[in-house]
């Protein structure tokens, strides 16, 4: 079986700006707030990108969200090649689909899940 990486994480905050400020002043991220639309969302530059591709192997870059009562764990991303097939493996291994998949304009198609252990993450099958 191919192996399916790791290609972005998520972290919840209570405050935005205070939040913005400790990931820049401490590790030198690029924080880029989305605004209301977007559903408050902050972007986590992590690393250089070409295209919004890492250019370091390995390196990833991420994003935090607003933490609410049932959704305030971090996250991680795996990149899969059919979310469809993905998704039906999860559900054949005891994870559940939350909710998707949904298009992230630009990026690909996106699915919340909870693996077998109740752990929220979620599958990305990037555009070509």
């Amino acid at each position: 079986m191919k192996k399916c990486p790791v290609v972005h994480f998520e972290l919840p905050y209570k405050d935005g700006k205070r939040v913005s400020e400790f990931y820049s002043k401490v590790f030198g991220w690029d924080m880029m707030m989305l605004g209301p639309e977007m559903s408050n969302y902050i972007l986590a530059g992590t690393t250089e990108t070409e295209n919004m591709v890492p250019t370091k192997p390995g390196a990833i870059n991420g994003g935090l969200f607003q933490a609410e009562e049932d959704h305030k764990n971090p996250l991680i991303t795996i990149s899969v090649e059919d979310i469809n097939k993905s998704m039906e493996m999860v559900k054949e291994a005891g994870g559940k689909i939350i909710n998707g998949p949904h298009e992230i304009q630009g990026v690909g198609l996106y699915v919340a899940f909870e693996d077998s252990e109740g752990n929220r993450t979620s599958l990305l099958q990037p555009n070509s």
